[in-house]
């Protein structure tokens, strides 16, 4: 095999340099720039025949290219570039910033955020010793509303709402009314037992959904009788779930239906059409899971989508948590909330925060397992007088200077702060 090497100044040299050696039919191997100049390894289609005869079928079944005319390019293993002109004054290519350099942006990029977290967090700090001195009235209110558990941002709005020319004591009574006017109670005569429909009730795990479905069956038993109710879990996760569910039917003569999918869901609806009141107890999930969507998806298809969400949110939750259960259960068909474990509360304040700034109607609280005495319909005034008479242990008071950190924890509260003290 005779393989040749031909060197020009320009790719159109070379290769005429290589078809008149070799022929139109020559075979290139190869080709790069060196030192400015164009190099291309080729040979003869003839030796390429000699160097193929015999070998495996896969090895002389080569494909061949025809990018150029006149000239065969053999495919190779690794693709070959294509020839192409010679720039006479190449150019560098732009430099780009290497592992270290872009470390280091990110580092400079971290610490200006520290170091502006920390300005906020000291205007703050200023702010709130200002408002301390410019409008004691206000900062006192604002004070007892974090003290028992309200977020900055509805501290905030309320304490800036306040009427002129109130004492402390009026001016706590005023903030007492607005959070109970805010919370949306159900009207007298609107319970969902009297009303009727299809309910489901929903939310995260061990809050109680089971016995909150027996608790409103037994109270539609007691006002309706047995005949104007049926009972249906979708609960096929937990081992026993339903037949827990049962037990509560057979006691209160009241039919269970178990369904799996969006097809038995919708044949056993219709199949109830006529029952007064339809509860469906379905699985509890964390806010993290995936299957929620699902779960969603599967009470809203089809005839489903008559069926409408009561969203359970345990009392005894951080502010934080309950956010995050409200972002993941929210959407349309969405009825309003019950309000668990009021018995097992430290606090009330976190969990009428969220039902407050979320605007959710309140429909029921429970206090304790009996089935059906501890259900009570949610009365907004004995809700936010047990908020205030919660008594703070020493242990979770903020100092005085700790204050403006709770109210700096978030960013935009902390902007939020910053700028309705400068209006003060």
């Amino acid at each position: 095999m005779i393989v040749k090497k031909f060197t020009a100044s320009t790719t159109r040299d070379a290769l005429q340099q290589v078809r008149d050696a070799l022929g139109p039919e020559a075979l290139i191997l190869s080709n790069r720039v060196q030192d400015g100049s164009v190099e291309i390894m080729a040979m003869a289609e003839s030796d390429m025949a000699s160097l193929t005869h015999g070998a495996s079928p896969s090895t002389a079944a080569m494909p061949i290219r025809h990018d150029i005319p006149g000239i065969k390019i053999l495919e190779p293993t690794a693709p070959i570039k294509p020839p192409r002109a010679i720039d006479p004054a190449p150019t560098a290519p732009p430099h780009s910033p290497g592992p270290e350099s872009t470390m280091a942006v990110e580092t400079l990029a971290h610490e200006v955020k520290n170091i502006r977290s920390l300005i906020e967090r000291q205007l703050v700090n200023f702010a709130w010793h200002e408002m301390r001195s410019a409008a004691p009235l206000k900062f006192d209110v604002l004070r007892a509303l974090l003290d028992v558990g309200f977020s900055p941002r509805l501290a905030r709005q309320l304490s800036n709402a306040l009427p002129d020319e109130l004492d402390e004591e009026k001016a706590l009574r005023w903030v007492r009314g607005a959070i109970a006017h805010n919370l949306r109670g159900l009207a007298h005569g609107s319970e969902l037992v009297e009303q009727g429909g299809v309910f489901a009730l929903v939310g995260p795990t061990g809050v109680g959904k089971t016995t909150t479905v027996a608790k409103l069956a037994a109270r539609c038993v007691l006002k309706r009788g047995p005949a104007s109710l049926a009972l249906i879990t979708t609960d096929t996760y937990r081992i026993g779930a339903h037949e827990q569910l049962k037990i509560y039917g057979k006691i209160l003569n009241v039919p269970v239906y178990a369904v799996k999918d969006e097809i038995e869901l919708a044949r056993t609806l219709d199949e109830l059409r006529d029952k007064h009141l339809v509860l469906i107890d379905t699985a509890g999930m964390s806010q993290r899971d995936r299957r929620i969507n699902a779960q969603i998806a599967l009470l809203s298809s089809g005839k489903a989508a008559k069926v409408q969400r009561l969203l359970l949110l345990p009392a005894t939750a951080q502010a934080g948590t309950l956010d995050d259960v409200i972002r993941a259960y929210l959407g349309t068909g969405l009825a309003g909330v019950v309000l668990p474990k009021i018995d097992e509360a430290l606090s009330l304040a976190p969990v009428l925060d969220v039902v407050v700034r979320h605007k959710l109607a309140m429909h029921y609280i429970t206090n304790g397992q009996r089935v059906p005495e501890d259900l009570h319909r949610a009365n907004p005034l004995y809700l936010v007088d047990r908020a205030f008479k919660h008594e703070v242990e020493a242990t979770h008071t903020p100092r005085d200077e700790e204050y403006p950190l709770k109210i700096s924890a978030r960013e935009d509260d902390a902007h939020a702060f910053l700028t309705e003290a400068q209006a003060v």
